[in-house]
């Protein structure tokens, strides 16, 4: 059986490795973001960060999914 990493956090090896950033810093980013949608999000990080849609995408996908999850 694999224990491969799926969903949005298959993409954190590569964004840290392309974008020189831990994914803490990112998601951090993220949080203080307050009162705007995912696809807000994940367009700041596109225009202000030069991130690609796949990677931007990801980040925000998870930690809003942390986010909800945390009450």
């Amino acid at each position: 059986m694999s224990d491969a990493v799926k969903g949005p956090a298959s993409y954190f090896p590569s964004i840290e490795a392309k974008y020189g950033r831990p994914i803490a810093e990112w998601k951090a980013l993220i949080r203080a973001q307050t009162g705007l949608k995912h696809m807000e999000l994940v367009a700041r990080l596109k225009s202000e960060h030069n991130m690609g849609h796949g990677h931007a995408n990801a980040l925000v996908a998870d930690t809003l999914r942390e986010m909800k999850n945390e009450g």
